[in-house]
């Protein structure tokens, strides 16, 4: 697949400084870092965090762009790309944020476990708990976008106000 290809040049970016293509600066390894964090303790499933640049490249080689921010948040204003979902994670209640509990159950309405995913919020904090959440159900190819839709917009990556898919809460 596309996205493997672009998940070895990322790595080789960083590891050793060139690519397929050739040599790479070191802006471009350092925009190309990927992280990997532990959502829980090593028993459990671990996120891997992709920055944004990456996140495009993976979302460009066919994977999905699941947005998991409330409907608002979406509708305001979301990453401008082909294939996105956007199932909120958490609700806002006057109580404060609570989780979707229907969440996997509308993930699972609309995509496959063998999909590929790139997971994304406002700020990145949503999607690590989305991801760590899809992960544990056994969706085999799934990346958090570090940053969120923050870092899409400073990046100056295409957005849109548009509808798009939004998987309706019954």
């Amino acid at each position: 697949m596309a996205s493997e290809n672009v998940l070895k040049n990322v790595l080789a970016s960083i590891y050793k400084g060139e690519t397929a293509t050739g040599s790479v600066s070191a802006a471009e390894i350092r925009t190309h870092q990927f992280f990997l964090m532990a959502s829980q303790p090593s028993s459990e499933a671990e996120v891997v965090t992709v920055d944004v640049q990456a996140a495009k490249d993976l979302i460009g080689s066919g994977h999905r762009y699941l947005d998991v921010r409330t409907e608002d948040e979406f509708k305001k204003g979301h990453v401008d790309v082909e294939n996105v979902l956007n199932i909120p994670y958490m609700f806002n209640t006057p109580e404060g944020r609570v989780k979707n509990p229907k969440f996997m159950e509308q993930v699972l309405s609309a995509c496959s476990k063998d999909d590929h995913f790139v997971v994304g919020c406002q700020t990145g904090v949503r999607s690590v708990y989305a991801t760590t959440d899809l992960l544990r159900a056994d969706f085999k190819s799934v990346y958090n976008m570090g940053g969120g839709y923050v870092a899409w917009v400073e990046n100056g990556f295409a957005t849109k106000k548009a509808e798009v898919e939004a998987v309706a809460i019954s």
